[in-house]
């Protein structure tokens, strides 16, 4: 039988496999200058990327914020999280709790497998994705005034070169990510940028490259 290779071995991976890969972080693949951690006392946020299994696949939990005039990221998919606050004993807690009061979705059903290098927004603050896995299938509870939609993507999909594509970001900032739609969903921005460093780290750690359109700006 034929060794899978690139995005075919993800579906493949077990939980110990995708803890062990990312226990040895590595820097995000698209760095941006906001990713500097000399930034001087950045606000601290977590968000929760959920794997689930389904039909023998790896697929990833995603959201659609709601639309609202006093959110910037209105309507743009995004994974559940938010600010730490002080009652928070980490940001692990963070992204916990956050996907409980967002999705509805209880510690109780997720095992926490590791995180990824931090992330950060325009608006300076420090992201930390805290990879999970979480029982499948479970009954969400959607907070409508944050979440219009929960979502999963094949992970395989996500690590299929011919569904994204990179594009420059204005202002000289470098270049940013953006996915084909996926069941009307698009997937790009900060939330496509964690989604490649999670993929990469994955491959990374089995050797491979993450199977990309020829472009020397991931190299």
């Amino acid at each position: 039988m034929t060794e899978p290779t690139g995005a075919a071995l993800l579906d493949t991976l077990d939980v110990a496999d995708i803890a062990a890969a990312l226990a040895t972080p590595r820097p995000p693949p698209l760095a941006l200058p906001e990713d500097d951690a000399t930034l001087s006392s950045p606000r601290q946020a977590a968000v929760l990327i959920p794997f689930v299994r389904q039909n023998d696949c790896w697929e990833i939990l995603f959201i659609r914020r709601a639309r609202s005039p006093r959110d910037r990221h209105s309507g743009e998919v995004a994974f559940p999280g938010g600010m730490w606050e002080s009652s928070d004993p980490s940001l692990r807690a963070t992204a916990l709790r956050e996907a409980r009061e967002e999705i509805g979705l209880p510690a109780s059903r997720v095992s926490v497998l590791g995180t990824l290098p931090p992330h950060f927004s325009i608006a300076r603050v420090e992201i930390t994705p805290v990879v999970a896995v979480a029982d499948w299938p479970c009954e969400l509870c959607l907070q409508r005034s944050e979440v219009a939609r929960a979502f999963t993507i094949p992970l395989r999909w996500l690590a299929t070169p011919e569904h994204f594509s990179l594009v420059d970001i204005p202002g000289g900032r470098g270049r940013s990510i953006t996915y084909r739609p996926f069941d009307g969903e698009r997937l790009w921005g900060a939330t496509a940028r964690m989604t490649l460093s999670l993929l990469t780290q994955l491959l990374d750690y089995h050797g491979l490259p993450l199977p990309l359109a020829a472009d020397d700006e991931f190299s």
